[in-house]
């Protein structure tokens, strides 16, 4: 794959294209953005690059191209989690690796994928690196989460931010690399929020039966008995629990949408327009607003390991 092959991203690639070809480069970077938008690819692709020995690079010809498409590239390295957290052990490898000059290309690239994962002694023991970068070596880190990353860390790398995709880049994606339908490709694309992982993801038959039962519930107007044991159907793990209430979260947000400005192509769930449209009619604007704020409540201390019963059932006494 070669930097016109991606979709979306033209302002980051070409402040990267700028770089290399006036030999500008930064010793670190950060690229954030939501998840599953194509910071990995990016920085998967630009390392590449940065040893490329063809022209344009990366050309996918030479032989450090085709390492690296392997994934075999000496000077190529991703450092990964261990269960939850990046722990300080993979940071003090990455430092011995500093020490020598990069085995077969011009410049060693660490990526270090969703940085924000790092324990606190993995992110200080990156801060020292940081501030005595070594020739030859790039770091190149990629968040969604830049606010839960130490200041001092944010404060020494090159920012690039990613922003979400246009919906027709995700629906083209979806028809030329998925060979989805124009209908299927289109509610995918609608409902990614400008993420093509988001809509790889949302490709399951499941996720649909689950969106589609979310919003048949919330077009009714369901007593306080009928919204607990609703909120009982929203999962029992952590990330089926997240994704029910994002979806719930998308709900309350297109009817406010749909409610303040009557525009149906605002929607992100478009192809249920009518049902949107019952639940913007059937509660207040203020109602609404308190709906999206419960549910994001509800969310944030799913994320903190709180009590999923507890959390959920308080979630469903609160909604209007």
């Amino acid at each position: 794959m070669a930097f016109g092959e991606l979709y979306g991203h033209e302002k980051a690639i070409a402040i990267l294209k700028n770089a290399m070809a006036n030999n500008r480069i930064a010793h670190a970077y950060l690229f954030y953005g939501m998840e599953g938008i194509g910071k990995r690819t990016v920085a998967s692709l630009f390392a590449r690059a940065l040893n490329c020995e063809g022209d344009p690079p990366p050309c996918d010809a030479c032989a450090s191209c085709r390492k690296a498409q392997h994934q075999n590239h000496p000077d190529i390295i991703t450092i990964t989690a261990e269960g939850q957290f990046i722990k300080i052990g993979a940071v003090k490898e990455l430092q011995e690796q500093m020490k020598f000059r990069p085995r077969e290309g011009r410049r060693r690239v660490f990526i270090v994928p969703e940085a924000d994962r790092m324990n606190a002694a993995a992110a200080n023991a990156l801060l020292k690196t940081l501030e005595e970068p070594s020739a030859g070596n790039i770091l190149l880190l990629t968040t969604s989460r830049p606010h839960a990353l130490p200041v001092t860390i944010l404060s020494r790398c090159q920012h690039l931010r990613f922003t979400p995709l246009p919906r027709e880049e995700v629906d083209r994606y979806l028809r030329e690399k998925e060979s989805l339908d124009g209908e299927a490709a289109a509610v995918l694309a609608a409902s990614s929020g400008g993420s093509i992982g988001r809509a790889l993801e949302m490709k399951r038959d499941d996720w649909l039966r689950l969106r589609n039962g979310i919003i048949e519930h919330l077009s009714d107007n369901p007593d306080p008995l009928k919204r607990l044991a609703f909120a009982g159907r929203l999962g029992t793990e952590r990330e089926e629990i997240l994704e029910s209430l994002d979806i719930l979260r998308t709900c309350y947000r297109d009817a406010v949408v749909l409610r303040e400005t009557r525009d149906a192509q605002r929607l992100i769930f478009q192809d249920r327009n009518a049902l949107i449209q019952a639940l913007a009619g059937r509660l207040s604007g203020r109602s609404l607003l308190n709906n999206l704020a419960a549910v994001e409540e509800a969310m944030r201390a799913i994320d903190q390991n709180a009590n999923k019963t507890l959390t959920l059932e308080a979630m469903a006494i609160n909604l209007a």
